[in-house]
Protein backbone atom coordinates (compact mmCIF):
# COMPACT_ATOMS: atom_id res chain seq x y z
CA UNK A 1 0.00 0.00 0.00
CA UNK A 2 1.12 3.35 1.05
CA UNK A 3 5.09 3.12 2.27
CA UNK A 4 5.77 7.37 2.02
CA UNK A 5 3.36 9.60 2.80
CA UNK A 6 3.92 13.64 2.03
CA UNK A 7 2.24 16.01 4.32
CA UNK A 8 2.22 19.44 3.42
CA UNK A 9 1.33 21.97 6.55
CA UNK A 10 1.30 25.62 6.43
CA UNK A 11 1.23 26.39 10.40
CA UNK A 12 -2.34 26.65 10.83
CA UNK A 13 -3.88 24.76 13.17
CA UNK A 14 -6.77 23.92 10.55
CA UNK A 15 -4.28 21.87 8.26
CA UNK A 16 -2.83 20.27 11.34
CA UNK A 17 -6.27 18.45 11.87
CA UNK A 18 -5.32 16.08 8.95
CA UNK A 19 -2.52 14.57 11.43
CA UNK A 20 -4.66 12.28 13.50
CA UNK A 21 -5.95 10.93 9.92
CA UNK A 22 -2.14 10.28 8.70
CA UNK A 23 -1.07 8.97 11.97
CA UNK A 24 -3.93 6.38 11.40
CA UNK A 25 -3.01 5.53 8.09
CA UNK A 26 0.59 5.27 8.31
CA UNK A 27 0.47 3.12 11.53
CA UNK A 28 -2.24 0.73 9.04
CA UNK A 29 0.58 0.24 6.29
CA UNK A 30 3.68 1.31 8.27
CA UNK A 31 4.36 3.98 6.21
CA UNK A 32 7.29 6.79 6.31
CA UNK A 33 5.72 10.24 7.32
CA UNK A 34 7.17 13.34 6.09
CA UNK A 35 6.50 16.65 7.03
CA UNK A 36 6.81 19.50 4.90
CA UNK A 37 6.22 23.25 4.82
CA UNK A 38 7.15 26.06 2.00
CA UNK A 39 8.13 29.32 3.20
CA UNK A 40 7.40 31.67 0.28
CA UNK A 41 10.52 32.92 -1.85
CA UNK A 42 11.66 36.29 -0.90
CA UNK A 43 12.42 38.85 -3.35
CA UNK A 44 13.58 41.70 -3.55
CA UNK A 45 11.32 44.79 -5.15
CA UNK A 46 13.02 48.13 -5.90
CA UNK A 47 12.49 50.61 -3.27
CA UNK A 48 12.02 48.06 -0.66
CA UNK A 49 14.56 47.59 2.26
CA UNK A 50 17.95 45.38 1.59
CA UNK A 51 18.52 42.35 0.41
CA UNK A 52 20.26 41.99 4.43
CA UNK A 53 16.58 42.41 5.58
CA UNK A 54 15.13 39.65 2.83
CA UNK A 55 18.12 37.50 3.96
CA UNK A 56 17.30 37.45 8.03
CA UNK A 57 13.61 37.66 7.13
CA UNK A 58 14.53 34.15 5.49
CA UNK A 59 16.54 33.17 7.76
CA UNK A 60 14.07 33.85 10.50
CA UNK A 61 11.22 31.85 8.52
CA UNK A 62 13.18 28.51 8.41
CA UNK A 63 13.80 28.91 11.86
CA UNK A 64 10.44 28.96 12.64
CA UNK A 65 9.56 25.97 10.09
CA UNK A 66 11.95 23.97 11.72
CA UNK A 67 10.65 24.35 14.78
CA UNK A 68 6.97 23.63 14.07
CA UNK A 69 7.62 21.11 11.66
CA UNK A 70 10.81 19.80 14.39
CA UNK A 71 6.72 20.23 17.30
CA UNK A 72 4.69 17.84 15.18
CA UNK A 73 7.22 15.19 14.38
CA UNK A 74 8.08 14.74 17.66
CA UNK A 75 4.44 13.98 18.64
CA UNK A 76 3.84 11.47 16.19
CA UNK A 77 7.32 10.06 16.96
CA UNK A 78 6.05 10.06 20.57
CA UNK A 79 3.06 7.73 19.08
CA UNK A 80 5.47 5.14 17.64
CA UNK A 81 5.25 7.01 14.25
CA UNK A 82 8.63 7.15 11.96
CA UNK A 83 8.67 10.89 10.83
CA UNK A 84 10.79 13.42 9.10
CA UNK A 85 10.91 16.92 7.88
CA UNK A 86 11.31 19.01 5.24
CA UNK A 87 11.20 22.56 4.51
CA UNK A 88 10.94 24.20 1.29
CA UNK A 89 11.40 27.21 -0.79
CA UNK A 90 8.98 28.88 -3.62
CA UNK A 91 5.36 28.60 -4.39
CA UNK A 92 3.67 25.79 -2.56
CA UNK A 93 2.22 23.49 -4.96
CA UNK A 94 4.41 23.27 -7.55
CA UNK A 95 6.91 22.48 -4.66
CA UNK A 96 4.65 20.31 -2.72
CA UNK A 97 4.39 18.43 -6.05
CA UNK A 98 8.32 18.63 -6.99
CA UNK A 99 9.35 17.46 -3.94
CA UNK A 100 6.53 13.88 -4.37
CA UNK A 101 8.03 13.61 -7.51
CA UNK A 102 11.83 13.89 -6.32
CA UNK A 103 11.48 11.51 -3.57
CA UNK A 104 9.10 9.10 -4.80
CA UNK A 105 6.24 9.32 -2.37
CA UNK A 106 3.52 7.13 -2.76
CA UNK A 107 0.49 9.22 -0.97
CA UNK A 108 0.26 13.26 -0.75
CA UNK A 109 -2.11 13.90 2.64
CA UNK A 110 -3.15 17.01 3.41
CA UNK A 111 -5.89 19.55 4.82
CA UNK A 112 -8.13 21.51 2.47
CA UNK A 113 -10.30 24.30 3.95
CA UNK A 114 -11.92 26.74 1.14
CA UNK A 115 -10.69 30.21 1.91
CA UNK A 116 -13.97 31.98 0.31
CA UNK A 117 -14.79 33.33 -2.80
CA UNK A 118 -11.00 34.49 -3.79
CA UNK A 119 -10.75 30.64 -3.75
CA UNK A 120 -12.94 30.25 -6.61
CA UNK A 121 -11.01 32.60 -8.89
CA UNK A 122 -7.56 31.64 -8.33
CA UNK A 123 -7.49 28.11 -6.58
CA UNK A 124 -6.31 26.47 -3.80
CA UNK A 125 -2.83 25.21 -2.96
CA UNK A 126 -4.66 21.72 -2.05
CA UNK A 127 -6.36 22.09 -5.94
CA UNK A 128 -3.49 23.15 -7.37
CA UNK A 129 -1.47 19.65 -5.67
CA UNK A 130 -4.71 17.61 -6.88
CA UNK A 131 -4.29 18.66 -10.51
CA UNK A 132 -0.50 18.52 -10.81
CA UNK A 133 0.10 15.06 -8.59
CA UNK A 134 1.30 12.13 -10.23
CA UNK A 135 0.69 10.00 -7.37
CA UNK A 136 -2.38 10.09 -5.34
CA UNK A 137 -3.68 12.77 -3.09
CA UNK A 138 -5.54 12.65 0.00
CA UNK A 139 -7.78 15.68 0.49
CA UNK A 140 -9.50 16.10 4.08
CA UNK A 141 -11.93 18.86 4.05
CA UNK A 142 -11.84 20.54 7.44
CA UNK A 143 -14.73 23.03 8.18
CA UNK A 144 -15.19 25.24 10.78
CA UNK A 145 -18.57 25.19 11.44
CA UNK A 146 -20.44 28.06 13.50
CA UNK A 147 -23.95 27.44 13.55
CA UNK A 148 -25.88 30.78 13.18
CA UNK A 149 -27.15 32.26 16.26
CA UNK A 150 -30.95 31.75 17.52
CA UNK A 151 -33.40 34.47 17.19
CA UNK A 152 -33.29 34.66 20.83
CA UNK A 153 -29.71 34.45 21.66
CA UNK A 154 -29.70 37.53 18.78
CA UNK A 155 -32.49 39.67 20.76
CA UNK A 156 -31.30 38.91 24.35
CA UNK A 157 -27.57 39.57 23.78
CA UNK A 158 -26.60 35.71 24.98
Amino acid sequence: MFKKILVPLDGSELAAKILPKVEELAKLCDAQVTLVSVIAEATDVAGIPSPEVFKEAARHELKACQTYLGNAAKELQGKGLKVDTACLEGVAAREIVRYANDNSYDLIALATHGRGEVAWVIGSTAEKVLAHATVPVLLFRVLEYKPPALKEEFFLGA
